[in-house]
């Protein structure tokens, strides 16, 4: 490819849109244009790249035994109405009309869809296992498209689905799609890690994550010193806490006249702040589906985790308690609320008896002693509360918290938290797009069964940008190797003023090409400054300089683009670098 024959468009100015790295480096780049929110063009040299990541992803799929087909972008309603998902999938889901007024969605997704069609296709267990990809256009209407295609309304992805007879068989081939993308984000030269995930919208019994590290990451992920062990921070879990001590004050009401939250109380009294329980009242359901009130605790150094308080039974649909609900069961506002009934009914480890308060302690929680809570009541807090004692034990516990940096791992070690961006997600779906869909097949005995899926996801477009995110500096992007839009760029100087150069860059090029190294002449004519400046910040990943001196010394100028300078190299020397 010679660029005084490719669209290469390069800006100087940061563009004032872009929030990023990756957002202001691919405009600033040229590789992508604002078509409108959420929306983007890709130039040629962005789908350059975007072309690399799909090759390899198709690659490894295609290695790893999945077969691939094409599906629909619209998709008709009634498949999501099978699925309960026409409703639940939330305002994400674009909903568009026909002329004729039939319903249909631009496809966030594929479960439906694919399901539809193995139970028209498969008919027997002889069958399986069978694993279905695309790479297909999605779209989803995020609330506040940003950071350029990091978080856009319409990406490139792929996604696959298998389909099992039995759970065996479903867990074979959600490890085999695990290596797979072990595999691919090994071969794109990206620093990343697999962890253990919430199955969210779509659902499932299991769920990995793959991030690509990257201090702009908007996930947060533990991962233990200890062992592999890494989660995204929604899942992660510490150590189990140790045997509960046994209580050694009595409990006390203390004044607190404006200390509402647990630092300032802890302040107030001279204490550790983990010495503190933060009450948050929330409204769940019985077992009879009703509306009940539940005081989840946590310790005062602690966040409860919002996706783990869902978890727990009654709690999936959970609201927060009005004030009105807060002071009709504790007859308190909020700032001063806790599991000890204000009237010291509670002391003798009786609970009012109207209305009814489910008190459920995060696990760390439920191993304190001697600990402070609000007491129901403006302007005061209980000291020395102990379970058992001051107030009964708790109705349910769970891990309720967000890990933070320096637990105890379950394994021994340390949790670390870093930032990632996530590219890729695998589920374990179980039957339950199968079971609402009635796909099935006929086992060895000639009876149905419904099939178990798996679900596996890589967002194509975002690699991109998650790349960049983690490889560039100040003069632009760092492309690895395999990503790059060309791996060697042979620039010429003065090309037009010398013949014999000019010459020499053309055939240094076809030699290059003919090795199989990918390779880009800019012939553009540049001065070198300019030149040098947009081959840097397109990241190509070295840089051959052909020149009237190089050549008097038989030599050429070689910089690797991580290399703070260039050296010269014989033509023998520049091959077995570039090979």
């Amino acid at each position: 490819m010679r660029l005084s024959q490719f669209h290469l468009h390069t800006v100087k100015e940061t563009p004032a849109e872009a929030e990023i790295v990756s957002h202001k480096l691919m405009l600033k780049a040229g590789m992508l244009r604002k078509l409108a929110a959420g929306l983007y063009t890709w130039s040629p040299l962005g789908l350059r790249v975007l072309r690399k990541v799909e090759a390899i992803v198709r690659e490894e799929m295609d290695r790893a035994g999945a077969i691939e087909l094409l599906m629909p972008t619209v998709q008709p309603r009634e498949l999501w109405e099978e699925t309960g998902r026409w409703e639940k999938f939330g305002n994400q889901l674009l909903k568009i009309t026909d002329r004729k007024e039939a319903d249909y969605c631009y496809a966030p997704t594929a479960e439906e869809v694919v399901t539809d069609f193995a139970r028209s296709e498969l008919a027997s267990y002889k069958q399986l296992p069978l694993n279905f990809y695309q790479i297909q256009t999605k779209f989803r209407d995020e609330i506040r498209p940003r950071f350029g295609v990091m978080r856009s309304r319409e990406f490139l992805m792929k996604d696959a689905y298998s389909f099992d007879l039995d759970d065996d068989g479903m867990r074979r081939s959600y490890e085999a799609m695990h290596a797979a993308y072990v595999r691919i984000f090994t071969r794109l030269g990206l620093r990343f890690r697999a962890v253990q995930a919430d199955s969210g919208a779509i659902g499932g019994d299991a769920s990995q994550e793959f991030h690509v590290l990257a201090d702009s990451g908007e996930d947060a992920i533990a991962f233990s010193t200890g062992s592999d062990y890494a989660a995204n921070i929604e899942t992660a879990q510490a150590a189990l806490p140790g045997p509960r001590p046994s209580p050694g004050e009595a409990m006390r009401k203390l004044d607190t006249p404006t200390q509402k939250t647990c630092e300032d109380v802890a302040a107030l009294l001279g204490i550790d702040l983990q010495r503190t329980v933060k009450s948050i009242a929330v409204i769940g359901a019985d077992a009879d589906g009703k509306e009940q009130f539940v005081l989840a605790l946590v310790r005062g150094d602690h966040d409860a985790n919002e996706i783990k308080l869902a978890k727990v039974e009654g709690l999936a649909n959970y609201r927060m308690a009005t004030e009105a609900e807060i002071l009709a069961h504790l007859g308190s506002e909020p700032g001063f609320l806790g599991p000890v009934i204000a009237d010291g009914a509670a002391a003798q480890g009786a609970r009012a008896p109207k209305p009814p308060i489910r008190v459920v302690a995060d696990r760390e929680v439920a191993a304190m002693a001697d600990f402070v809570v609000g007491a129901n009541e403006a302007g005061f807090h209980l000291a020395g509360v102990n379970w058992g004692r001051d107030l009964s034990e708790p109705d349910s516990v769970a891990d309720l918290r967000s890990v933070v940096e320096g637990d105890r791992a379950a394994d021994g070690g340390e949790l670390r938290i870093v930032r990632g961006i996530e590219v890729g997600h695998v589920f374990q779906l179980g039957d339950k797009y199968a079971q609402a869909m009635g796909c099935t097949v006929l086992d060895e005995h000639g009876k149905p069964r419904v099939l178990k899926m798996g679900c596996y996801g890589i967002g194509i477009s975002r690699i991109v940008a998650a790349a960049i995110e983690q490889n560039f500096d100040a003069n632009g992007i760092l492309w690895p190797d395999a990503m790059a839009p060309w791996r060697v760029a042979v620039c010429v100087i003065n090309p037009k003023r010398d013949e014999t150069v000019a010459a020499a860059a053309k055939a240094l090029y076809r030699e290059l090409v003919d090795a199989g190294i990918e390779t880009v002449l800019d012939d553009r004519g540049l001065r070198p400054g300019q030149m040098f400046a947009d081959i840097e910040l397109i990241g190509i990943p070295h840089r051959v300089v052909v020149s009237d001196r190089g050549l008097a010394a038989g030599t050429f100028e070689y910089r690797a683009r991580s290399a703070e300078g260039p050296e010269n190299l014989d033509r023998e020397a520049l091959f077995a670098r570039l090979r």
